[in-house]
C-alpha cells in the first residue's frame, strides 16, 4: 500500500522535527510524507525548508492559517492527483513508534476497512498524565457528544483492536477512495469534530473504522491549539451542532437532539461561570449561522446517499452520558438513577 503522510505545521516547528525523526524510522517502506506549513510566523518555514533540502519529505506552503480541516485538505487532494493508496494524517505534535504506519495497513487491510486508527498514549509533564491514553479511537454518545474513548485510563487498560465509531485525525489512516466517495474533511470546522464528522459521513455510506492499539503513538495533547486563549471552546460551541445536524439520521434525532440541548445548555452555563462565556456565546452564535445554511445544505447530500440503517449507527452509539459529563450525571441521578 502506497501512502503519503501529511504533516500540518503552524508555529510548532520544533515538535515537527521530532515528528520528522519518528517518521524516518518507519517502518512501512512504501511510503512518503509531505509537511504542510499553514501560514506559520517566525523561522518555521526556514528550518523546514533546510531540512526538506535533505529530500526525506516534500514541503507545501500556504501563506494563511487554513485551520486543520483546511491545512490536511491540501495535502489529501495532492494524495488524490498523484495515486496514492491511502492517506495517514499525523499531529506534528505527535511521535509515533517505527511500527506505528505498517501496524495502521494491516489493520485496514485485515479487516477491509476504510479507516484505521491506533493507540495514542500522552506526552505530558505532569507525571500522573504521562504515559495515559489520549484516545483509542472515537465514540459518540446518544446525548450527541464524541468523546475519545479510554482518555485518562492507562496504559495497560486500553482496550483491544477492534471497530469504533469513528476515528482521531490526529494519526489516523484513510483510503484514498474512501475520500473519492464522500469529499474531504469539511473546511466549514476550521478545527475540532472535523475528524469525527469524516468519520460519521462514512460511517452513513456503509464503511468500516478500525481501531488497532499495535499502532502506537504519542501525542503533547493541546500544544497546538492551547496556544490560542479561548480557542477550544469557541470551536466546541461552534462546531458539535453542525456535525449533529449534518449526521444524524431522522430516526435518531428525536433521541439525540434533545438530550444534546439539555447537555448543550448545561455547557454553556459551565463556561459562563468559568470565565469562558465570551467565548462559547461566539461560538453558539456562528453555529447558528452555520447550520441554516452549510448544515442544511450538507444534511441533504449526506443524508440522500446514506447506506446504513438508523439501527447501524443507533448500535455503534454509546448509550449513556460521555465519561467526562460527571455533573450532568450527578443532576440527573435523582430522576433517571442512570442517563440512558
Amino acid at each position: 500500500m502506497r501512502v503519503l503522510v501529511v504533516v500540518l505545521n503552524w508555529n510548532g516547528v520544533d515538535d515537527t522535527m521530532d515528528c520528522l525523526d519518528a517518521l524516518s524510522q518507519q517502518t512501512h517502506a512504501h511510503a512518503d510524507v509531505l509537511v504542510i506549513d499553514n501560514g506559520s510566523a517566525g523561522d518555521d518555514v526556514a528550518r523546514l525548508r533546510a531540512r526538506a533540502a535533505g529530500g526525506t519529505f516534500l514541503l507545501h506552503e500556504e501563506p494563511e492559517n487554513l485551520g486543520f480541516a483546511g491545512g490536511v485538505n491540501v495535502g489529501i487532494r495532492r494524495g488524490l492527483r498523484e495515486g496514492y493508496d491511502a492517506i495517514a494524517l499525523l499531529n506534528n505534535d505527535a511521535v509515533p513508534e517505527p511500527e506505528w504506519l505498517a501496524a495502521l495497513v494491516a489493520a485496514i487491510d485485515r479487516e477491509d476497512a476504510s479507516i484505521a486508527t491506533g493507540l495514542l498514549l500522552r506526552e505530558s509533564d505532569d507525571p500522573a498524565l504521562r504515559g495515559t491514553i489520549d484516545t483509542a479511537g472515537d465514540e459518540l454518545s446518544i446525548w450527541g457528544m464524541p468523546f475519545p474513548r479510554g482518555r485518562g485510563l492507562p496504559r495497560e487498560q486500553a482496550p483491544p483492536a477492534g471497530r469504533v465509531f469513528s476515528a482521531s485525525g490526529g494519526a489516523s489512516l484513510f483510503r484514498s477512495s474512501l475520500f473519492r466517495e464522500i469529499g474531504a474533511f469539511d473546511e466549514q470546522f476550521f478545527a475540532y469534530f472535523e475528524d469525527v464528522d469524516v468519520g460519521f459521513r462514512a460511517r452513513l455510506a456503509g464503511h468500516e473504522i478500525v481501531y488497532d492499539p499495535a499502532a502506537l503513538a504519542f501525542h503533547r495533547i493541546g500544544a497546538t491549539s492551547g496556544r490560542i486563549p479561548g480557542f477550544t471552546v469557541r470551536q466546541t460551541f461552534k462546531n458539535l451542532p453542525l456535525l449533529l445536524v449534518k449526521n444524524v439520521p431522522r430516526g435518531l434525532r428525536y433521541r439525540i437532539f434533545p438530550r444534546f440541548a439539555l447537555l448543550l445548555t448545561m455547557m454553556l452555563a459551565k463556561s459562563i461561570v468559568t470565565g469562558g462565556g465570551r467565548h462559547s456565546i461566539a461560538g453558539l452564535r456562528q453555529a447558528f449561522r452555520l447550520v441554516r445554511g452549510h448544515g442544511r445544505r450538507e444534511r441533504r447530500l449526506i443524508q440522500g446517499g446514506r447506506v446504513a440503517s438508523t439501527a447501524d449507527i443507533d448500535a455503534l452509539l454509546v448509550h449513556d452520558l460521555p465519561p467526562e459529563q460527571a455533573g450532568m450525571r450527578r443532576l440527573l441521578r435523582p430522576f433517571r438513577g442512570r442517563a440512558t
